[in-house]
C-alpha cells in the first residue's frame, strides 16, 4: 500500500506527509516541483527513511506522473499541488493558470489512464483526493451565513478563479468518467513550515528582525484560522471515509480580524522573546495600500465534515498560535534558509 502525494514539500503538503509517516507506515511518494515555496528542506527528518520517496517534477509532466503510477501503484492520489498566494497571482496570473488549471488537468488524465487499467479490485478502492480553498466561494459580508459545500463559486482573484477552475475540473472527472474523488475547500491555514510571504509568518520573520508589520488596509478583513495539522487530520479522515464526488468544508471555527492575528502574535513575542529594547511589536505595525480585490470576510461552516465524519479541530487558535510561535522561534535556520535574495526582493515589491 502507498500513497502519492503532489506538492508535498509545500507548506500544507509537507505538514501532511511528516503526519501521515509519523501515524502510519503505509509508504508515501512526494512530487513537487520545488519551486520557491516547495521546500526539500521541510522533509529533511524523512531523508534516511526507507518509506519516503521525494521526486522533484511537474504535475503536468504526464509521462513523469504515468511512470510514478505506474511504478509504485499508489492506492490514492492526494493533490495539493498548486500556486496559492493572491498576491503573485496579481502580478503574475500566468503561473496559477498553468499550474492549477491546466497542470491539474493532465494530473487528471494521467490518473484516470491508471485507474482505467486497475484490476476491479484495486479500482474499487483508489482515491483521488483534490486540496482546495475557501477562496473559490467569493467574500461574504459581516452578517452573511458562512460557506457551505453548496455556496456560489464567485472567485475574486486570479489565484481563486484557478482554483475554482481545477475544483470543476476534478468534479467533472467524477461525473463524466467516474474517477472516484473527494474535494477538501479550506480556511486559511498557519503552522510550521509557512513560507514566509503569507501573514502569520511575515509577522514573526520581520518582527525579530526589527522591520515593519505591513498591514493592508484597515486591517479588518476577516479570515478564519485553521491549525495545519487540524487540516491534515481532516483529509486523513475524508480520504478514509469521504463519500466519492463529494465536497467537505475545513475550517477552524476562528474568524478573525487581520489585525486581531497582528496583534496576537506581537503578544506572543513580547512574551516569549522580547525586544532588546523592551518595547512592545506592535510599535512595528505599518499600515500599506490595500491590495486590488481584496476579499473582506471568509468563513467556513465545517458542520458537513463533524456530521458525516466526526472530524473537530483539536486546536483553538490560542493553542495553535502559540505553538507556531513557539516553532518559528526554535527553527531559526530553517527561517534563514527560506529567506532568499529572491524572496526579499518580492517583499520588497509587494510592500514598499
Amino acid at each position: 500500500m502507498t500513497i502519492l502525494v503532489t506538492g508535498g514539500a509545500g507548506f500544507i503538503g509537507a505538514n501532511f506527509v511528516l503526519d501521515w509517516l509519523a501515524l502510519n507506515d503505509e509508504p508515501v511518494i512526494t512530487l513537487d516541483k520545488l519551486t520557491y515555496a516547495g521546500n526539500p528542506e521541510n522533509l529533511q527528518s524523512l531523508q534516511a527513511d526507507a518509506r519516503h520517496t521525494l521526486v522533484q517534477g511537474d504535475i503536468g509532466d504526464r509521462e513523469l506522473v504515468a511512470q510514478l503510477l505506474t511504478t509504485h501503484q499508489p492506492r490514492a492520489v492526494i493533490n495539493f499541488a498548486a500556486e496559492s498566494h493572491v498576491d503573485r497571482s496579481i502580478h503574475g496570473p500566468g503561473e496559477f493558470i498553468q499550474t492549477n488549471i491546466v497542470g491539474t488537468f493532465d494530473l487528471l488524465e494521467a490518473v484516470r489512464g491508471y485507474w482505467s487499467a486497475l484490476g476491479a479490485t484495486e479500482k474499487a478502492a483508489f482515491r483521488f483526493l483534490h486540496v482546495s480553498t475557501d477562496e473559490v466561494y467569493g467574500s461574504l459580508s459581516k452578517d452573511d451565513a458562512a460557506f457551505t459545500e453548496s455556496s456560489h463559486i464567485e472567485p475574486n482573484s486570479p489565484y481563486s478563479a484557478s482554483k475554482a477552475a481545477s475544483d470543476h475540473l476534478v468534479r467533472a472527472w467524477h461525473h463524466t468518467y467516474g474517477l472516484p474523488v473527494l474535494t477538501t475547500n479550506c480556511s486559511n491555514n498557519y503552522g510550521p513550515y509557512h513560507f514566509p510571504e503569507k501573514l502569520i509568518p511575515l509577522l514573526i520573520v520581520n518582527s525579530l528582525a526589527g522591520k515593519p508589520l505591513p498591514v493592508y488596509g484597515d486591517g479588518q478583513q476577516i479570515r478564519d484560522w485553521l491549525y495545519v495539522k487540524d487540516h491534515c487530520s481532516a483529509i486523513r479522515r475524508v480520504l478514509e471515509a469521504g463519500r466519492l464526488g463529494e465536497i467537505y468544508n475545513v475550517g477552524g471555527w476562528n474568524e478573525k480580524a487581520n489585525l486581531d492575528i497582528v496583534h496576537t502574535v506581537c503578544s506572543l513575542l513580547d512574551e516569549l522573546r522580547p525586544r532588546a529594547d523592551g518595547k512592545p511589536y506592535k510599535e512595528q505595525i505599518t499600515y500599506v495600500t490595500d491590495r486590488p480585490g481584496h476579499d473582506r470576510r471568509y468563513a467556513i461552516d465545517a458542520r458537513k465534515l463533524e456530521a458525516e465524519l466526526g472530524w473537530k479541530p483539536a486546536e483553538t487558535f490560542e493553542t495553535g498560535i502559540r505553538k507556531t510561535v513557539q516553532w518559528y522561534l526554535e527553527n531559526p535556520d530553517w527561517v534563514a534558509h527560506v529567506q532568499s535574495g529572491a524572496y526579499r526582493e518580492w517583499v520588497q515589491k509587494q510592500y514598499a
